[in-house]
């Protein structure tokens, strides 16, 4: 039975939680250098200042023909062609009076100020004359020196989580390998006597009230996709005993301890006196939905000079497990690597359906797009229902005590950013 003081307390506003969260996050100290191959989803430890700049001279941006402006006074001009310059080859000065076959990437000849792209020539006398059909301006298809990045230049900012392109900028300016934040070590297991791991028990011969862990799996991936070190601890039973020891083993070797279930105040839930007995446990009532009841707090080690890991309870409802690890737990991990901006940004978007039934907390509706440009709403909003996440691409952040009409503009975060 819920303790009455349980009952009373007032829910705790999401923004509330999630800045009493990232208050307690202090980012590892913990670096190391990688290559820049293999650099992608890491976290900047310093900032990334280039040496050189980038192009590291002035280059063609076409195949055609580098030339004077005074020597081309009318389309139809005839020039001869004095060089051949490809991409990493050296430029001699142009020849007054001529033009330089040039190729995409190759330095330009001193003395040329334009290219001619080849679509807009004819060539001659098996290409050692060649007429210009258009007039060339001053910088047509050049690419300048240092237009890219220049010398000097912080090409990218310590906290910055790395893209594609960041590694390849990174790479344009010579660098091997990068400075990264260490990966968040993170030990995932899930309570429940009820649970089953798929493969062990085929459907037909489940027992009543049992289901297959299916949090357990989609956690792993999350943690995976914010560059965590996972390791899975499966699952523990519903005993006080080997709670206590799988949370102490677990705070030995990781940073953040994370399970799903088991954080009520039932006499079956196990997880809340035994992190109690290790540690510090805040057991929070958000006023969200899916994903009211959250548990936070610290398992110190067993050296006590060697800190504490972090511990997590999210909820046993898949759906609720899921919102609340994306909402609350996601960045907490990202500022564990030295993320400094961790804020969502909300894309307003038209609501293609009515939404009637207000509710007293938060919600955060699974919607999906629309070839009209619009949301559409996944039919049935339940918290254990996971198959709407599966089926939406992004969550709606409904106001507390608000109804939608067909038309109105929502805020909408698309899981592509929250899951990336």
């Amino acid at each position: 039975m819920t303790d009455p003081i349980e009952r009373r307390k007032p829910l705790m506003p999401l923004d509330e939680a999630l800045e009493r969260l990232l208050a307690n996050a202090a980012p590892l100290s913990r670096h190391e250098l990688v290559s820049t191959f293999d650099a992608d989803g890491r976290v900047l430890a310093e900032d990334v200042v280039s040496e050189l700049q980038v192009p590291p001279c002035n280059n063609s941006a076409m195949d055609g023909y580098a030339v004077r402006l005074s020597d081309v006074a009318l389309p139809g001009t005839e020039l001869p062609v004095s060089q051949r310059i490809a991409a990493g080859q050296a430029a001699a000065p142009l020849a007054q009076g001529s033009v330089a076959r040039i190729f995409t990437g190759a330095p330009m000849p001193e003395g040329a100020e334009a290219v001619v792209m080849q679509e807009d020539t004819e060539p001659l006398d098996d290409g050692k004359r060649v007429r210009i059909q258009v007039l060339p301006v001053a910088g047509q298809w050049v690419r300048t020196a240092g237009e890219d990045v220049s010398r000097g230049a912080v090409i990218l900012r310590r906290g910055e989580r790395l893209k594609a392109a960041s590694i390849g900028l990174a790479a344009g300016i010579g660098r091997d390998q990068l400075k990264v934040s260490a990966r968040p070590r993170v030990a995932l297991f899930s309570t429940g006597d009820e649970l089953v791991m798929p493969g062990d028990v085929p459907p037909e011969k489940m027992k009543p009230g049992a289901i297959y862990n299916s949090n357990r799996y989609f956690l792993r991936a999350l943690l995976c996709r914010m560059g965590c070190e996972v390791t899975d601890l499966g699952i523990v039973p519903d005993q006080r005993a080997a709670t206590i020891a799988a949370l102490q083993g677990a705070a030995e070797q990781h940073d953040v301890i994370l399970t799903s279930g088991g954080v009520s105040v039932g006499e079956e839930d196990h997880v809340k006196p035994a992190v109690e007995t290790l540690g510090s446990l805040d057991l929070w009532q958000i006023a969200m939905k899916p994903g009211k009841p959250f548990a936070y707090g610290q398992v110190r080690r067993t050296n006590e000079e060697e800190g504490f890991a972090y511990f997590f309870g999210l909820p046993g409802n898949p759906v609720s497990s899921f919102v609340t690890f994306l909402l609350l737990v996601r960045p907490f991990l990202l500022k564990l690597q030295g993320v400094i901006d961790v804020t969502l940004q909300p894309v307003p978007m038209r609501a293609d359906f009515a939404s009637t039934r207000p509710d007293k907390r938060r919600e955060f509706l699974r919607a999906r797009r629309n070839e009209k440009g619009g949301l559409d709403l996944f039919r049935n909003q339940s918290s254990g229902v996971l198959t709407s996440m599966h089926w939406a691409d992004g969550l709606i952040d409904h106001p507390a005590g608000a109804t939608i009409s067909e038309g109105d503009t929502v805020r909408f975060i698309p899981l592509v950013e929250l899951l990336s």
